[in-house]
């Protein structure tokens, strides 16, 4: 909705100053809601919540500040070091009961408590932005149908579309929600696309796995579907124990209260802000500025200069990492480099180039360096661009060294990858903390981006959308009454997503059944899977596993029992290994991939040739989503005026840019910020022993 600046009052005391953006605060019904959550906060005290300090809804660019912590979110705590330890989340729990409690003896519900909304600090948790806060019996400012939360947090009684506003009890659920997240790394409803999270939120029970014992009895009561049967915030710091330690783990809010890697962190953040350089003098004539407004002599105040704030709150308007490196941007040596043509500014790859992934990580710098070329190419262009390959080797430690480096060099505007999915985490949150965009393009970033990682901006189908090529196959051009979905044990969670959407959404309305191989199969064991396929009547045959090897095996078993129904699978598997393991069987298999096939792209002959004269060879896999990827970072850039082409411009401004890519079209829902549209994953057919490419699924019939 906006941007959060670290400010500096005159005093020196530090602020959070929130921001909103014009075109939200264009909207009455959204400056109202502005205005209740500044009220609203303004109104609250106590150790653990976060109160607003000073604001103006009125402005033209409305703005609120609170006192700054300078501690990590929770979401990003457990993301970048992992669950906390029991004691932790029983001290974090009885803390921000404490906090619900203050906030529902106010009059008000909180009705967003989830991990992002929650800052660790060294003496305790801090629970923030009261942005879809209202008060008890206030009249709703939210359409009639709306649902207001964040899936995987909000209660079910907030979750179904239309239903009463709810009440205290949804902010113990959430808050339930939250302590499964801290303690285990996920959510007691799962992953996924948002709507079968909210689906398991209403119907199913919580998955409390890996839960401490000590926790269960609280925890599950928080999670009740009834929210009479939850606890009061009151009941449940004492179920918890009050705060008291256990065993030397955790605390009752002192310094102590995290596991060793967070107070480090915490201190590191601190002292950084404390060494913010003072911001340049501005004299103001008005007595009160908004943010943005004209400044004296009709200049305007821009994000590199003192935001004025009410006369009583002077921000310094660019992220914390990118304020510390701007005496080097203005020397010129660091920041974009000036030529005739304008300045450069550098797109970044960081990806396995060295490693067993190093075909995928040359394939994405290809398409980067001629996607530049390109650009650059162009007549009367208003800025170069340059493209810096950076090697992490396949390996999640040395990604995240390896992003220091990137974050640290000021001319790095975006930074595409990585190629390891293991890697994510910590590329996403050094992102983040940079204010740096990262566009992923053969790697999902996960749920936690759209809620937690604000510059993360994926390029690829969301995971539970490689189901679509399947739908539309056995429901559009070969209709079956019967799936068979296989599975191998032990599968992932991001792995089960097409399993899942199956389930929930069977091909041709018709009946799904649900095959396990075993983690270690054999051919009887193979055997026997495909046996149940026939007794239970399947038509159709998907593998969602992730072995192309097993895959192999489980096609010439297939294809050993007569099975003559269609048999499909994912780009997971799309590889020799399953041609070698498979021979003949593997004749007719389908492919449903998020990559398209550039040679057969009428749309990507250009390049397609220029890749042939500079490399030798066609395009490989994820080649043309790279290319595709920078144009996208070149329009957005593009579409900002000079003033605006730095880091904080481009992480927000991309996601209101279209691009037409050689792959697909990019664009993004402006609610949700995940890629718009459906023209997001291809199909391929075996045909002769190679991987043909067909199209985008959606153009596939039975005449292809």
């Amino acid at each position: 909705m906006g941007t959060v600046y670290l400010g500096r009052s005159p005093a020196g005391v530090l602020l959070a100053v929130k921001v909103i953006r014009a075109d939200h605060a264009a909207d009455p019904a959204f400056r109202a809601r502005f205005r209740r959550e500044a009220q609203a906060a303004a109104g609250l005290s106590g150790r653990w919540v976060v109160p607003v300090v000073a604001a103006d809804p009125e402005a033209r660019e409305p703005w609120l500040a609170t006192p700054f912590v300078p501690g990590p979110s929770l979401s990003e705590a457990v993301g970048g070091y992992g669950p906390l330890p029991a004691g932790s989340v029983r001290t974090l729990g009885v803390r921000l009961a404490e906090a619900l409690q203050q906030v529902h003896a106010a009059g008000l519900v909180h009705r967003d408590v989830k991990p992002g909304n929650i800052l660790l600090a060294p003496d305790g948790p801090r629970l923030i932005d009261f942005g879809i806060a209202r008060a008890v019996g206030a009249t709703t400012l939210t359409a009639a149908d709306a649902v207001v939360g964040t899936p995987g947090d909000l209660p079910p009684e907030q979750a179904r579309a239309g239903a009463r506003s709810p009440g205290p009890a949804g902010d113990v659920f959430s808050l339930g929600c939250v302590l499964v997240f801290a303690a285990t790394g996920r959510g007691p409803f799962g992953g996924g696309h948002a709507a079968a999270v909210v689906f398991r939120t209403v119907h199913d029970e919580p998955v409390l796995d890996g839960l401490p014992a000590e926790l269960r009895e609280a925890v599950g009561a928080c999670l009740a579907k009834d929210p009479a049967g939850r606890p009061l915030p009151q009941r449940l710091r004492e179920v918890l124990g009050g705060g008291e330690p256990a065993d030397g783990d955790g605390g009752d809010g002192g310094g102590d209260w995290l596991p060793p890697p967070l107070p480090r962190l915490i201190a590191e953040r601190s002292t950084r802000a404390l060494e913010l350089p003072a911001p340049e003098p501005t004299r103001l004539d008005a007595p009160r500025t908004p943010p943005g407004a004209p400044g004296p002599g009709g200049g305007r105040l821009t994000r590199r200069r003192l935001l004025a704030v009410g006369g009583a709150v002077a921000a310094a308007a660019v992220p914390p990492a990118w304020l510390a490196s701007r005496d080097r941007v203005r020397g010129g040596a660091g920041g974009p480099r000036g030529t005739a043509a304008g300045p450069v500014f550098t797109v970044a790859l960081q990806a396995d180039l060295s490693g067993p992934g190093r075909a995928e990580g040359q394939a994405h710098e290809r398409g980067l360096r001629l996607a530049a070329e390109q650009h650059n190419a162009r007549g009367g262009v208003p800025f170069r661009l340059a493209v810096r390959a950076a090697d992490d080797g396949g390996d999640p430690a040395r990604a995240a060294q390896v992003i220091a480096q990137l974050v640290a060099d000021p001319s790095v505007v975006a930074v595409v990858g990585p190629t390891a999915q293991a890697a994510v985490p910590a590329l996403a949150e050094a992102c983040l903390a940079a204010d740096l965009l990262l566009l992923p393009v053969s790697v999902h970033s996960g749920a936690a981006a759209q809620s937690h990682w604000r510059t993360v901006c994926d390029t690829r189908g969301k995971p539970e959308e490689i189901s679509l090529p399947v739908l539309h196959y056995l429901s559009r051009v070969r209709p079956v009454s019967h799936t068979a979905v296989v599975e191998q044990e032990g599968a992932a969670e991001t792995d089960r997503e097409l399993t899942r959407m199956l389930r929930h959404t069977p091909p041709s309305q018709g009946t799904v059944s649900v095959h396990r191989i075993p983690a270690a199969a054999g051919g009887a064991d193979l055997a026997s899977v495909v046996d149940g396929i026939l007794r239970a009547g399947a038509q159709a045959a998907v593998f969602a596993g992730t072995s192309a090897a097993v895959a192999g095996r489980f096609a010439r078993a297939l294809d050993g029992a007569g099975f003559a129904g269609p048999r499909m699978a994912t780009g997971r598997v799309m590889a020799p290994t399953f041609l070698e393991a498979a021979g003949g069987a593997a004749e007719d298999w389908l492919f449903g991939a998020f990559f398209t096939e550039p040679s057969a792209v009428p749309a990507a002959a250009g390049f397609t040739a220029a890749h042939r004269a500079a490399y030798g060879e066609p395009p490989a896999r994820w080649a043309a989503e790279a290319h595709d990827a920078l144009g996208l970072a070149a329009a957005a850039l593009a579409a900002l005026g000079e003033e605006g082409r730095d880091r904080p411009g481009l992480s927000r401004r991309v996601f209101r840019t279209s691009y037409e890519g050689l792959a697909k079209p990019l664009a993004f829902d402006a609610t949700t910020r995940t890629l718009a549209g459906l023209r997001v994953a291809h199909l391929y057919r075996v045909r002769s022993g190679a991987f043909a490419y067909l199209g985008p699924y959606a153009d596939v019939t039975a005449a292809t």
